[in-house]
């Protein structure tokens, strides 16, 4: 299992787990809240078809990377991003987030420039700002995260099954879009996270993006289901593409926010057709 040291806490380090398949233009995924790279298998296999090469990894915390006390910020992510680009010395790179992987996407973006990004995907994304604030009156209460919060210090497994309801918008969508199996298989794999930065990325989901966008210089691509529970479109997504004037913004009628999963086909398709697009019918 190939491992990359993104820093150290006491006398261990912090490794970050990572899949590296395929050859040609390189495709980082970057996963959503509270999972980790088993839930890009229906991108891998399509993007490994059309020749790309996948790299996808687990976020600290998550997945089979290591799970620190600390480090559950967007600089933080950012950096582990940056440490794995520069291992690995990728290039015309396209970053594909999901939900809360969209931070790492802007943020790294905005930090440590474009060099080698070629362009970003966006797939339910967080961005702009989640929070309600005087100068954010579009946002949401803090009540809600902090609620979220309590949920997870008094049962972590029980909030795991309300997130993964609202993920999939589950009740609607049993038996159609998601499977039972799908659904314990993303619970599992949520249940194998750390506590500690299943508790604290909450924080980091109220991190003020706006700042960030102007310096997001590639072409982006937003996808993002319009009755998404989980990250509210009318908040998120909707708000977020005129902020991005190189951007361009596919709304999918009734999805959930689990749309890696859910609407696959439809996320493959506009992320190969993004893709190939030639650079200058993009500008």
């Amino acid at each position: 299992m190939p491992f990359i040291t993104v820093g150290a806490e006491n006398s261990a380090p912090i490794d970050l787990y990572y899949e590296d398949h395929g050859a040609g233009q390189p495709v980082v995924l970057i996963h959503g809240f509270p999972f980790n790279t088993a839930t890009w298998e229906k991108q891998v296999g399509a993007l490994l078809a059309a020749g790309y090469r996948t790299i996808a990894y687990d976020r600290r915390g998550f997945g089979n990377s290591s799970q620190p006390a600390a480090g559950y910020d967007y600089d933080t992510f950012a950096a582990d991003l940056d440490v794995l680009m520069t291992e690995l010395d990728l290039r015309d790179a396209v970053l594909v987030g999901h939900s809360m992987g969209t931070g790492e996407v802007v943020r790294y973006i905005s930090t440590y420039g474009s060099s080698r990004v070629n362009r970003a995907v966006l797939l339910s994304p967080l961005e702009p700002f989640l929070l309600k604030t005087s100068d954010n009156p579009e946002g949401v209460d803090r009540s809600l995260f902090d609620g979220f919060q309590q949920a997870i210090i008094a049962d972590r497994f029980a909030y795991l099954t309300t997130f993964c309801d609202a993920f999939f918008n589950y009740q609607d969508n049993k038996g159609k879009m998601v499977s039972e199996e799908a659904y314990r298989a993303h619970w599992n794999i949520g249940a194998r996270a750390s506590g500690i930065g299943t508790l604290q990325s909450v924080d980091a989901w109220l991190t003020d993006f706006r700042a960030d966008l102007p310096r997001i210089d590639v072409p982006t691509l937003i996808v993002q289901g319009d009755q998404d529970k989980v990250l509210p479109f009318a908040v998120t997504g909707q708000r977020l593409q005129p902020m991005l004037p190189n951007s361009r913004l596919i709304t999918l009628q009734g999805a959930p926010h689990g749309i890696p999963w859910t609407h696959a086909d439809d996320v493959n398709r506009a992320i190969l057709e993004f893709a190939a697009t030639p650079a200058t019918a993009r500008a």
